[in-house]
């Protein structure tokens, strides 16, 4: 308690209602949350069991629930509940199963797998790639936003919200049939399911008697609707959030959610966290400066006491190439200069296609760097296959895992059989998993055909039956080996070298999926393989972006991709209208959360911050004009420093062109 500002003890210590902690950027929010959690274990006797804190990614719930078993005695930690709202949703469903109506070993579609059914269902309106992400995109909105897909009819208006509204329909009695949810499903069902019983809902107020809101503000509806749910009148409840660092109102983040708190909350106690612990004092006067052209509904200013700092920088360039190059030949300067790390130095832009120069340029210059986004572990293609394994061995109906792997490795199981299968397994209303079992698919196909459809099936279930009355684990390392997967990775591998590293993510996912269950067992000792597979499938979901990299190289992110995380020294490009803000926001004047997501950028900064813009843009093979973003404008001038304004400063440039020289000379003297 001693290393807390007095705003910051003030949040940890109050326990008599509700609570927002309005935590500007950098302000120690995290250490408020876990703090505040060991507080409950060992000053106001909380078994850990009933405390639970969510948030939005693993990363940041892994980092939480570390800090604070830290602060906690051996034993005190033990079940604790530092999630996700996804994990949270999906233990809901997992022990609610029977009262949700159910199979256990239920499936979670990813993206890809509701894109693949909703192909399949708008098949007949000759959809295009367009159309499918449209539909998908408003059903999730539709989600978020809690309607069904009567409700969503209802207030569809124009013919294509009317297919989505259709799609939506077809789409929800699939997933019925295959036993399965998406991952909206993971907050909407335990919403509805709460609504419809109370006493399942008074068992979870039983099991929950606190909670933990981190990033309030990116809540959406359903989210705070469960949230509400479990604290009830009690009040027992603590959130932390920043209006100012809303950016996700296209994926349903409802900001207003910190305004509706007071009043569903009349007690609600406001705390605001104002210290900055990252920033300059001039990076952070910039930040307030330009947030406070957005309405505020909560007040608040970010201070330091830190130095104040260098002049932000504005650079003025003929164009994106020329943007690029200053900034991979600048990085390059310090670090051969001041002998600054790669790693220090993070470039943000507002769109991945601004990427692309900058990477060329700095391939050029040879500058590292490591682009965020990269293929994650779970989207490679041996790691699918498996889970497709995994999730067809909990689950028989999910037709889509078996349609990959049917026929992976081959089993002379063609396309043919295939769609006479799935024409019979239609007319029945069955599964294909289901369909190969029955007798009256020799109708249907050859008798060769069903001989190795039936093998296939029998072999599958064998495997599950091994896995609920053994060990699960040397069960499916057995799968593995049976298949002789390891032959088929060599047969599609480029060399040797790369089939060696697909199978060792093929048995770091045996490994991981064996942590995963002890972990599970340790917190419910009647958790089993079907739970263990849902919860490496959740962390495909929520995990596939957060690959953790300390190798020295520039980071190259989008704003959204860097909100949570801070860099010595920022460069945020692009700062022009139609890129920052974007023309959609411009168009659908939503300047506001522009704003917020420059503020985000900015923030980012714990030393230096250099704004860059282009006077002209390469689109769609044509030079078209830029003007500067609207922003730069509303930033303090006595702050910012310009350049390429037309400004001649040859003594300047002689001076750092020597320094660079030096700076090269002293680096070969120390080779």
């Amino acid at each position: 308690m001693n290393r807390l500002n007095p705003r910051q003890k003030e949040a940890v210590l109050y326990i008599d209602g509700p609570m927002l902690v309005l935590a500007g950027a950098g302000s120690g929010k995290t250490s408020v949350i876990t703090r505040k959690i060991a507080y409950l274990i060992n000053e106001c006797g909380i078994e850990a069991r009933h405390i639970a804190a969510v948030t939005f990614t693993n990363k940041a719930a892994r980092e939480m629930k570390e800090r604070a078993m830290t602060l906690l005695q051996k034993g005190e930690g033990r079940g604790l509940t530092v999630s996700t709202f996804h994990n949270l949703g999906l233990n809901i469903i997992r022990k609610e199963y029977k009262a949700l109506g159910y199979k256990p070993g239920f499936s979670i579609f990813d993206d890809q797998d509701t894109k693949s059914l909703l192909k399949d269902l708008l098949l007949h309106q000759d959809e295009d790639a367009d159309q499918v992400a449209d539909v998908q995109h408003r059903i999730s909105a539709w989600k978020n936003e809690m309607l069904d897909p009567q409700q969503a009819l209802s207030t569809a208006l124009v013919p294509h919200e009317i297919l989505a509204a259709r799609a939506y329909e077809a789409y929800q009695r699939h997933l019925r049939a295959y036993n399965a949810v998406d991952f909206d499903d993971l907050i909407l069902t335990p919403v509805r399911l709460f609504e419809r019983n109370p006493e399942v809902l008074e068992r979870w107020q039983r099991k929950i008697r606190y909670l933990l809101v981190d990033e309030y503000q990116d809540t959406n509806l359903s989210q705070y609707r469960l949230v509400k749910q479990l604290v009830a009148g009690r009040g027992a409840l603590t959130v932390v959030g920043d209006d100012d660092q809303s950016i996700y109102s296209w994926r349903g983040a409802r900001p207003e959610n910190l305004v509706q708190l007071q009043q569903d909350f009349p007690s609600l106690r406001i705390v605001k966290l104002e210290q900055n612990y990252r920033s300059t004092g001039r990076i952070l006067k910039v930040a307030n400066i330009l947030i406070n052209h957005n309405p505020h509904v909560f007040e608040k200013t970010l201070w330091s006491d830190k130095e104040y700092g260098e002049p932000i920088r504005i650079i003025h360039n003929r164009n994106d190439d020329a943007e690029s190059e200053r900034i991979a030949t600048e990085i390059l300067d310090r670090h051969l200069r001041q002998r600054i790390p790669f790693k220090d130095f993070a470039i943000l832009y507002r769109s991945n296609h601004q990427s692309r120069i900058l990477e060329m340029k700095l391939q050029s210059f040879q500058v590292p760097y490591k682009l965020s986004g990269g293929t994650s572990f779970f989207a490679r293609a041996e790691i699918k296959d498996l889970m497709a394994y995994l999730r067809l061995l909990i689950n028989r109906n999910d037709d889509n895992a078996f349609l990959r792997i049917v026929n992976l490795p081959r089993r002379e199981i063609g396309p043919t059989t295939l769609e006479r299968l799935g024409e019979y397994a239609s007319s029945r209303q069955i599964s294909l998993f289901e369909a190969c079992e029955e007798m009256g698919l020799q109708q249907a196909l050859p008798a060769q055909a069903c001989e190795r459809l039936r093998r296939f099936s029998h072999w599958i279930a064998q495997l599950y039956e091994k896995c609920q009355s053994g060990d699960p684990i040397d069960a499916i390392r057995q799968m593995i080996l049976d298949m002789d997967y390891e032959d088929w990775i060599r047969q599609n591998s480029s060399s040797e070298g790369v089939a060696e590293k697909r199978m060792q993510n093929v048995w770091f996912l045996v490994e991981s999926l064996k942590n995963t269950l002890e972990r599970l067992q340790e917190e419910d000792p009647d958790a089993g393989i079907n739970d263990a597979v849902s919860r490496l499938i959740l962390l495909d979901l929520l995990d596939r972006q957060e690959e953790e990299d300390d190798s020295d190289r520039v980071q190259l992110l989008t704003l959204h991709a860097s909100k949570g995380l801070e860099f010595p020294h920022v460069f945020l490009m692009g700062m022009e209208e139609e890129l920052l803000p974007h023309r959609n926001s411009i168009e659908s004047d939503t300047i506001e959360e522009e704003r917020r997501l420059a503020y985000v950028g900015i923030t980012r900064a714990q030393k230096t911050l250099t704004l860059t813009l282009a006077k002209k843009r390469r689109q769609y093979g044509e030079w078209q004009e830029c003007a500067p973003s609207r922003f730069i404008d509303e930033l303090p001038a006595d702050d910012l420093e310009s350049e390429g304004l037309g400004e001649v400063s040859p003594s300047q440039n002689l001076a750092r062109g020597r320094a660079t020289i030096s700076s090269l000379k002293n680096l070969f003297d120390d080779l």
